[in-house]
């Protein structure tokens, strides 16, 4: 057995596989695929700029554990509130109902679980998710039904060695509305994986849209998987929020596949030290009169690195497509780096997309200005770099969620 094979079998050599009603087509692709694909290294094109070999090293175990509470990470306390610690759902740490018009499952209750619209072959991380799946909640929102409450999923990793492969599949039923948070954290431990999936359809004339915050510690993994499908007259939204986490991967894949939808995807991601974010997102535009806008923005100190990856997809029927795409980057260190690669491929003529990037540090003479008038150097560094993401904060329309993201800044960068 060669070094990438073997690092493939220790990943998951403690884990059992899952005994949740996954399709058996699925299951056997999923433990095909473990047993014959290699770890990505950066000869592979998607995982050019992020090592996994750590992960491939470990042995990881499933574990349950207890949180004492989750105070300090209700993201917010007017929401009707799904907990999981390493991928078990906690019904003490869970609470209030859920608002009328959306209901929830967990997979483990599910006779069986609709075949899975993720990518398996040659997708190691997904594979791993589908033959090793912890658990996870099926969120339904039902049709004609507008709820105005959110409600909010809380995943917190705790223990050494551990992995928890979780999933969220949400249903937006025909002309349903509803807002959704989606939290990461950690407690104490080391070494911990996240290795998350979701699977999300919109339906016609339905609006969702989702806030993520990642807030795992720098001793975390985590790999994170957002399959979305949008059917006619849709809009779908999602903010994420990376502000901790050791390694962190974004994969997020948007499939348009009716006419006159709307998606939307914003992002902030702050490192130091020497975390890894590496945010890829795919927008594929099937059909017409469409439109997509994305905005990420990030800033990284020390020995931080950070990669973004947008491509646009354009088919040829896919005429009367408006797509807009931008990645901005600050280095507050010489010794930070970021790869930033946004792309469109475009099939159709009748179209305006347009995409960019930046990359740059602090401007000297704003610094200079706001020192000169009695501001520190820090203050100075700080209303900079708040100005410079706030374009992308101001798009997180949940105050609550607004407010709890200000307070990570704070206790993560000593923001005032």
């Amino acid at each position: 057995m060669d070094v990438i094979a073997h690092k493939k079998v220790e990943l998951s050599s403690k884990l059992e596989v899952t005994s949740i009603a996954i399709s058996s087509e699925n299951k056997r692709m999923a433990l095909e695929v473990l047993e014959n694909t290699p770890l990505p290294t950066t000869r592979t094109e998607a995982w050019k700029y992020t090592r996994v070999a750590k992960i491939g090293k470990i042995a990881f175990t499933n574990q349950q554990a207890k949180v004492a509470n989750i105070e300090k990470f209700n993201i917010d306390s007017s929401a009707a509130t799904l907990v999981f610690v390493n991928g078990h759902f906690s019904e003490e740490l869970s609470s209030n109902e859920l608002p009328n018009g959306i209901s929830y499952s967990l997979l483990s209750e599910l006779k069986e679980l609709p075949a899975t619209k993720l990518k398996l072959e040659n997708e190691i991380f997904n594979s791993l998710n589908t033959a090793y799946l912890t658990d996870g909640v099926q969120i339904t929102i039902a049709k004609n039904t507008a709820v105005e409450a959110p409600v909010q999923i809380l995943h917190i990793l705790k223990g050494t060695e551990v992995i928890s492969n979780f999933k969220v599949i949400v249903n937006a039923e025909k002309s349903s509305q509803a807002h959704i948070i989606q939290g990461f954290f950690s407690e104490e431990g080391d070494k911990k994986f996240c290795n998350t999936t979701s699977e999300i359809n919109v339906a016609e004339n339905a609006v969702l849209s989702i806030d993520k915050i990642q807030y795992e510690d720098e001793q975390s993994f985590h790999i994170s998987t957002e399959e979305v499908s949008q059917e006619r007259n849709s809009l779908f939204t999602i903010n994420t929020s990376t502000l901790n986490g050791g390694f962190v991967r974004n994969n997020l894949h948007i499939n348009v596949n009716g006419e006159n939808c709307n998606s939307v995807l914003n992002g902030i991601y702050l490192t130091k030290n020497k975390q890894h974010i590496d945010n890829h997102t795919i927008v594929d535009h099937i059909a017409a009169h469409c439109e997509s806008h994305e905005l990420y923005k990030g800033v990284m100190d020390d020995k931080s690195t950070a990669v973004f990856n947008g491509k646009v997809f354009v088919r040829p029927n896919a005429q009367k497509i408006n797509a807009f795409q931008s990645n901005g980057n600050v280095l507050l260190s010489d010794d930070a780096t970021v790869n930033s690669k946004p792309e469109l491929e475009i099939y159709a003529d009748d179209v305006k997309c347009s995409h960019g990037s930046t990359t740059g540090q602090l401007d000297d003479e704003a610094i200079f200005y706001l020192r000169a008038r009695g501001i520190s150097k820090r203050s100075a560094h700080q209303l900079m770099v708040s100005a410079f993401i706030g374009e992308v904060l101001d798009l997180i329309k949940n105050k609550n969620v607004r407010s709890y993201v200000d307070g990570l800044l704070e206790e993560r960068f000593g923001w005032e």
